[in-house]
C-alpha cells in the first residue's frame, strides 16, 4: 500500500531563530490525516530541528547530499554526515539543483546509489521545463530523467525511493498546472515504472506532486488516484498553511 506523504522543502530560508520559531508553530498544529510529514531545513539547522522534533511525528530530512563518502569536496555533505545528525531521508535531483548547479542524470544516479548504500530513503525529483511542455515533449523528458538515474536499480530498491514530479513550467512562472495534468503525468510515471519493474513495484511507490501546492488546491490535487502527496515549497514556511495541506487528504 502506498504511503501519503507531505514534505516541506524550506530551501535556503530560515536562520536558527526562524527555524526554532517555525518548529514551535508546527508542533502546535493538529493533524487529521495519516500522511507522513517531513521538513527539510537548511544544513546548518538539521541537528537542531532533529532534536526539537525527536518526540514528534515530523521527520527531518535533507535537501541534498554528495555521492562521495568523504574527500576534497569543499562545501559538500556526505550521507554519513547526514545520518550522524539523525537524517534518514534526502531530496535528490530537485529542479533548482539541476538548473543552478548543473546536476546531471549521471551524477544523480551516483547520489541515489550512495544514499541507498547508506540505508537512506530518497525523494527523487524530476520534471519538464516550459519549452518541453509547449513542444509536447514532457513525457519523453520525464521518462528519460527517471530511466537514466534510476533504472539501473533492482526492484527492491524502490522500497526506499519516493518520486516527486515537478512541472518546472508551473513553478513561479505564472503558468498553472491543473489537477488533471498532474494526474495524467503521475499515471504516466507509474506506467513507466510498471513497464520496467511490473505492477507490484509500480503500485507501491509513492509519487509526490511538486507544482506549487497550496491550501486552496491541495485537496483536489491529492484526490487524484496517482497523486500520493506533495513536495511543498513556499507554503511549507507557514505552519498553518503547511498543515492545511497535510490535512487535505
Amino acid at each position: 500500500m502506498r504511503k501519503n506523504i507531505v514534505a516541506g522543502n524550506w530551501k535556503m530560508n530560515n536562520d536558527l531563530a526562524m527555524t526554532e520559531s517555525l518548529i514551535t508553530e508546527l508542533k502546535k498544529q493538529s493533524q487529521t490525516s495519516n500522511a507522513e510529514v517531513m521538513i527539510a531545513p537548511t544544513f546548518t539547522n538539521l541537528w537542531h530541528a532533529f532534536e526539537a522534533l525527536r518526540q514528534s511525528n515530523i521527520e527531518v530530512i535533507a535537501q541534498n547530499m554528495h555521492f562521495a563518502e568523504s574527500g576534497a569536496y569543499t562545501g559538500e555533505i556526505s550521507a554519513d554526515m547526514l545520518k550522524s545528525v539523525g537524517v534518514q531521508t534526502v531530496i535528490l535531483g530537485h529542479s533548482e539543483r539541476r538548473a543552478y548547479f548543473n546536476e546531471t542524470d549521471d551524477m544523480l544516479a551516483k547520489k541515489v546509489d550512495a544514499a541507498l548504500k547508506n540505508n537512506m530513503r530518497v525523494i527523487f525529483c524530476f520534471g519538464e521545463e516550459l519549452a518541453d511542455r509547449k513542444s509536447g515533449k514532457e513525457e519523453a523528458v520525464v521518462e528519460a530523467q527517471i530511466k537514466h538515474a534510476l533504472f539501473h536499480l533492482q526492484a527492491d530498491a524502490f522500497k526506499h525511493i519516493i518520486l516527486a514530479y515537478e512541472p518546472v513550467w508551473a513553478i513561479g512562472t505564472g503558468e498553472t498546472a491543473s489537477p488533471e495534468q498532474a494526474q495524467d503525468m503521475h499515471a504516466f510515471i507509474r506506467k513507466t515504472l510498471s513497464k520496467k519493474y511490473g505492477d507490484e513495484t509500480a503500485n507501491t511507490v509513492s509519487i509526490l506532486y511538486g507544482g506549487s501546492v497550496k491550501p486552496g488546491n491541495a485537496k483536489e490535487i491529492f484526490s487524484k488516484p496517482d497523486v500520493d502527496g506533495g513536495l511543498i515549497g513556499g507554503a511549507a514556511l507557514n505552519a498553518e498553511d503547511f498543515y492545511s495541506i497535510v490535512n487535505a487528504f
